[in-house]
Protein backbone atom coordinates (compact mmCIF):
# COMPACT_ATOMS: atom_id res chain seq x y z
CA UNK A 1 0.00 0.00 0.00
CA UNK A 2 1.78 2.96 -0.88
CA UNK A 3 0.78 6.56 -0.36
CA UNK A 4 -0.97 7.37 -2.91
CA UNK A 5 -3.40 4.34 -2.54
CA UNK A 6 -3.35 4.88 1.02
CA UNK A 7 -4.98 8.53 0.13
CA UNK A 8 -7.18 7.06 -1.89
CA UNK A 9 -8.69 4.74 0.39
CA UNK A 10 -9.42 7.53 2.41
CA UNK A 11 -11.56 9.44 -0.29
CA UNK A 12 -13.41 6.62 -1.11
CA UNK A 13 -14.08 6.16 2.56
CA UNK A 14 -14.79 9.65 2.88
CA UNK A 15 -16.47 11.26 -0.43
CA UNK A 16 -17.05 7.90 -2.35
CA UNK A 17 -18.90 10.74 -5.13
CA UNK A 18 -15.91 13.36 -5.69
CA UNK A 19 -12.51 11.68 -6.94
CA UNK A 20 -11.65 14.89 -8.25
CA UNK A 21 -12.32 17.61 -5.14
CA UNK A 22 -10.39 14.56 -2.94
CA UNK A 23 -7.53 14.64 -6.03
CA UNK A 24 -7.51 18.60 -5.67
CA UNK A 25 -7.27 18.67 -2.41
CA UNK A 26 -4.53 16.42 -2.06
CA UNK A 27 -2.32 18.24 -4.26
CA UNK A 28 -2.56 21.60 -1.81
CA UNK A 29 -1.58 19.96 0.94
CA UNK A 30 0.79 16.99 0.26
CA UNK A 31 4.01 18.96 -0.04
CA UNK A 32 3.38 20.03 3.86
CA UNK A 33 2.65 16.81 4.86
CA UNK A 34 5.66 15.19 3.37
CA UNK A 35 7.84 17.89 5.49
CA UNK A 36 6.57 17.48 8.52
CA UNK A 37 7.02 14.10 10.45
CA UNK A 38 4.19 15.24 12.74
CA UNK A 39 1.33 15.13 10.26
CA UNK A 40 2.64 11.91 8.23
CA UNK A 41 2.59 9.89 11.76
CA UNK A 42 -0.77 11.24 12.17
CA UNK A 43 -1.98 10.19 8.86
CA UNK A 44 -0.53 6.59 9.58
CA UNK A 45 -2.30 6.39 12.94
CA UNK A 46 -5.17 7.27 11.02
CA UNK A 47 -5.26 4.77 8.45
CA UNK A 48 -3.92 2.24 10.68
CA UNK A 49 -7.17 3.32 12.83
CA UNK A 50 -9.44 2.19 9.57
CA UNK A 51 -7.74 -0.88 8.50
CA UNK A 52 -8.24 -2.15 12.36
CA UNK A 53 -12.33 -0.72 12.28
CA UNK A 54 -12.58 -2.55 8.35
CA UNK A 55 -10.54 -5.73 9.53
CA UNK A 56 -12.75 -6.30 12.83
CA UNK A 57 -16.21 -5.30 10.88
CA UNK A 58 -15.23 -8.47 8.35
CA UNK A 59 -15.75 -11.34 10.17
CA UNK A 60 -14.07 -14.04 8.01
CA UNK A 61 -16.44 -16.74 6.15
CA UNK A 62 -16.43 -20.33 6.56
CA UNK A 63 -14.04 -21.48 3.94
CA UNK A 64 -11.33 -18.86 4.55
CA UNK A 65 -7.56 -20.42 5.24
CA UNK A 66 -6.53 -21.18 8.84
CA UNK A 67 -3.64 -18.37 9.49
CA UNK A 68 -2.12 -20.09 12.73
CA UNK A 69 -1.56 -23.44 10.96
CA UNK A 70 -0.61 -22.18 7.82
CA UNK A 71 1.95 -19.68 9.15
CA UNK A 72 3.45 -22.82 11.28
CA UNK A 73 3.67 -24.60 8.37
CA UNK A 74 5.51 -22.02 6.22
CA UNK A 75 7.49 -20.14 8.35
CA UNK A 76 10.21 -18.91 7.31
CA UNK A 77 8.21 -17.88 3.92
CA UNK A 78 7.35 -15.29 1.07
CA UNK A 79 4.11 -14.01 1.62
CA UNK A 80 2.98 -12.86 -1.98
CA UNK A 81 0.47 -10.22 -2.73
CA UNK A 82 -1.10 -8.53 -5.50
CA UNK A 83 -0.56 -4.33 -5.93
CA UNK A 84 -4.13 -3.22 -5.04
CA UNK A 85 -5.48 -5.94 -3.33
CA UNK A 86 -2.86 -5.76 -0.39
CA UNK A 87 -4.82 -2.83 1.55
CA UNK A 88 -5.92 -5.04 4.70
CA UNK A 89 -3.30 -7.55 4.78
CA UNK A 90 -1.45 -5.45 7.65
CA UNK A 91 -3.85 -6.46 9.71
CA UNK A 92 -3.80 -9.94 8.88
CA UNK A 93 -0.01 -10.76 9.12
CA UNK A 94 -0.69 -9.01 13.07
CA UNK A 95 -3.70 -11.62 13.60
CA UNK A 96 -1.58 -14.63 12.13
CA UNK A 97 2.31 -14.02 12.68
CA UNK A 98 5.01 -11.88 14.18
CA UNK A 99 7.91 -10.25 13.04
CA UNK A 100 7.20 -9.93 9.05
CA UNK A 101 9.05 -7.33 7.18
CA UNK A 102 7.38 -6.44 4.23
CA UNK A 103 8.98 -4.35 1.29
CA UNK A 104 8.18 -1.43 0.72
CA UNK A 105 9.03 1.11 -2.54
CA UNK A 106 12.19 2.97 -1.62
CA UNK A 107 9.61 6.45 -2.96
CA UNK A 108 9.34 9.88 -1.11
CA UNK A 109 5.62 8.98 -1.60
CA UNK A 110 5.63 5.16 -0.16
CA UNK A 111 6.81 6.78 3.39
CA UNK A 112 3.19 6.60 4.78
CA UNK A 113 2.83 3.14 3.99
CA UNK A 114 6.01 2.31 5.87
CA UNK A 115 4.95 4.49 8.63
CA UNK A 116 1.23 2.91 8.69
CA UNK A 117 3.55 -1.06 8.83
CA UNK A 118 5.06 0.64 11.74
CA UNK A 119 1.58 0.77 13.53
CA UNK A 120 0.77 -3.08 13.27
CA UNK A 121 4.61 -3.90 14.29
CA UNK A 122 5.79 -4.68 11.06
CA UNK A 123 9.15 -3.66 9.39
CA UNK A 124 9.54 -2.17 6.18
CA UNK A 125 11.98 -2.34 4.19
CA UNK A 126 12.77 -0.56 1.49
CA UNK A 127 13.48 -1.51 -2.04
CA UNK A 128 12.00 -2.30 -5.29
CA UNK A 129 11.12 -5.94 -6.26
CA UNK A 130 10.00 -5.60 -9.80
CA UNK A 131 12.69 -4.77 -13.37
CA UNK A 132 13.49 -1.36 -14.16
CA UNK A 133 15.88 0.27 -16.15
CA UNK A 134 17.67 2.91 -13.95
CA UNK A 135 20.54 1.68 -12.20
CA UNK A 136 19.81 3.68 -9.12
CA UNK A 137 16.52 1.08 -8.75
CA UNK A 138 18.30 -1.85 -9.83
CA UNK A 139 20.70 -1.47 -6.75
CA UNK A 140 17.71 -0.45 -4.60
CA UNK A 141 15.77 -3.78 -4.86
CA UNK A 142 19.34 -5.74 -4.92
CA UNK A 143 20.04 -4.24 -1.61
CA UNK A 144 16.11 -5.55 -0.53
CA UNK A 145 16.41 -8.61 -1.66
CA UNK A 146 19.62 -9.34 0.51
CA UNK A 147 17.81 -7.33 3.32
CA UNK A 148 14.73 -9.94 3.16
CA UNK A 149 16.91 -12.95 2.74
CA UNK A 150 18.42 -12.14 5.83
CA UNK A 151 15.18 -11.47 7.18
CA UNK A 152 14.21 -15.55 6.45
CA UNK A 153 17.75 -16.83 7.60
CA UNK A 154 16.85 -15.34 11.08
CA UNK A 155 13.82 -17.42 10.75
CA UNK A 156 11.07 -14.99 10.36
CA UNK A 157 8.21 -14.59 7.14
CA UNK A 158 8.68 -11.85 4.89
CA UNK A 159 5.53 -10.21 2.29
CA UNK A 160 6.29 -8.66 -1.34
CA UNK A 161 4.12 -7.56 -3.77
CA UNK A 162 4.52 -9.94 -6.90
CA UNK A 163 3.52 -7.34 -9.66
CA UNK A 164 5.73 -4.69 -10.87
CA UNK A 165 4.61 -1.35 -10.25
CA UNK A 166 3.04 0.45 -13.47
CA UNK A 167 3.75 -3.02 -15.30
CA UNK A 168 1.02 -5.89 -16.07
CA UNK A 169 -1.13 -5.89 -13.35
CA UNK A 170 -1.60 -9.49 -11.94
CA UNK A 171 1.45 -10.65 -13.47
CA UNK A 172 4.70 -11.78 -11.63
CA UNK A 173 7.55 -9.98 -11.65
CA UNK A 174 11.37 -12.42 -11.43
CA UNK A 175 11.70 -10.31 -8.00
CA UNK A 176 9.87 -12.82 -5.77
CA UNK A 177 11.39 -15.86 -7.74
CA UNK A 178 14.94 -14.34 -7.03
CA UNK A 179 14.35 -14.46 -3.53
CA UNK A 180 12.96 -17.91 -3.31
CA UNK A 181 15.87 -18.51 -5.19
CA UNK A 182 18.59 -17.58 -3.42
CA UNK A 183 16.69 -17.87 0.22
CA UNK A 184 15.71 -21.38 -0.45
CA UNK A 185 11.97 -20.61 1.32
CA UNK A 186 8.87 -20.75 -0.30
CA UNK A 187 6.56 -18.37 -2.31
CA UNK A 188 2.84 -18.51 -0.55
CA UNK A 189 0.05 -16.91 -2.44
CA UNK A 190 -2.03 -14.53 -0.34
CA UNK A 191 -5.25 -13.07 -1.07
CA UNK A 192 -7.70 -11.18 1.15
CA UNK A 193 -11.13 -9.86 0.48
CA UNK A 194 -14.11 -8.31 1.90
CA UNK A 195 -17.83 -8.68 0.33
CA UNK A 196 -18.15 -4.48 0.82
CA UNK A 197 -15.60 -3.02 -1.74
CA UNK A 198 -15.03 -0.02 -3.80
CA UNK A 199 -12.91 -0.85 -6.90
CA UNK A 200 -10.79 1.85 -8.43
CA UNK A 201 -11.68 1.54 -12.26
CA UNK A 202 -9.38 4.39 -13.39
CA UNK A 203 -6.15 2.90 -11.27
CA UNK A 204 -3.96 0.76 -13.17
CA UNK A 205 -4.30 -2.44 -10.62
CA UNK A 206 -7.96 -1.81 -10.32
CA UNK A 207 -7.36 -1.08 -6.46
CA UNK A 208 -9.45 -2.28 -3.92
CA UNK A 209 -10.66 -0.78 -1.48
CA UNK A 210 -12.20 -2.43 1.55
CA UNK A 211 -15.47 -1.73 3.39
CA UNK A 212 -16.47 -2.20 7.04
CA UNK A 213 -19.56 -3.83 7.77
CA UNK A 214 -19.96 -6.98 5.54
CA UNK A 215 -17.98 -10.20 5.00
CA UNK A 216 -14.26 -10.91 5.03
CA UNK A 217 -12.08 -13.64 3.70
CA UNK A 218 -8.45 -14.25 3.48
CA UNK A 219 -7.49 -17.96 1.11
CA UNK A 220 -3.55 -18.46 1.31
CA UNK A 221 -2.05 -21.14 -1.67
CA UNK A 222 0.18 -24.02 -1.40
CA UNK A 223 4.26 -23.03 -0.97
CA UNK A 224 6.21 -22.92 -4.23
CA UNK A 225 9.90 -23.57 -4.41
CA UNK A 226 12.29 -22.68 -6.38
CA UNK A 227 15.82 -24.85 -6.67
CA UNK A 228 19.20 -22.59 -6.16
CA UNK A 229 20.57 -23.96 -9.79
CA UNK A 230 16.92 -22.88 -11.46
CA UNK A 231 18.11 -21.63 -15.03
CA UNK A 232 16.61 -18.89 -16.99
CA UNK A 233 13.57 -21.03 -17.93
CA UNK A 234 12.98 -22.77 -14.32
CA UNK A 235 13.43 -19.06 -13.06
CA UNK A 236 10.62 -18.26 -16.19
CA UNK A 237 8.17 -21.34 -15.18
CA UNK A 238 7.75 -20.33 -11.19
CA UNK A 239 7.05 -16.54 -12.41
CA UNK A 240 4.20 -18.29 -14.27
CA UNK A 241 3.17 -20.59 -11.16
CA UNK A 242 3.31 -17.56 -8.65
CA UNK A 243 1.19 -15.72 -11.64
CA UNK A 244 -1.44 -18.89 -11.65
CA UNK A 245 -1.40 -19.55 -7.47
CA UNK A 246 -2.01 -15.87 -6.80
CA UNK A 247 -4.75 -15.01 -9.16
CA UNK A 248 -6.21 -18.68 -8.38
CA UNK A 249 -6.39 -17.39 -4.28
CA UNK A 250 -7.72 -14.15 -5.14
CA UNK A 251 -10.15 -15.56 -7.69
CA UNK A 252 -11.06 -17.93 -4.45
CA UNK A 253 -11.44 -15.25 -1.91
CA UNK A 254 -13.91 -13.16 -4.17
CA UNK A 255 -16.04 -16.55 -4.70
CA UNK A 256 -15.87 -16.44 -0.73
CA UNK A 257 -16.77 -13.60 0.21
CA UNK A 258 -19.41 -12.86 -2.77
CA UNK A 259 -21.55 -16.21 -2.53
CA UNK A 260 -25.20 -16.35 -0.87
Amino acid sequence: MDEKTATQAVGAAAEPRRPGAMKAFWKSVRRPLAQSRFAKNALASVLASVLRLIRLTNPFVEGSSNLEKAFKEMTPGIIALWHGQHLLTPTIYKSGARGIAAMVSRSADAEINALVLEKFGLEAVRGSGGRDNSNHSEKGGARALIALKRVLAAGRNVAMIADIPKGTPRQAGLGIVTLAKLSGRPIVAFAVATSRRKVLERSWDKTTINLPFGRGTVVIGEPIYVRSDADDAEMERKRQEVTASLNAATEKAYRLVDRA
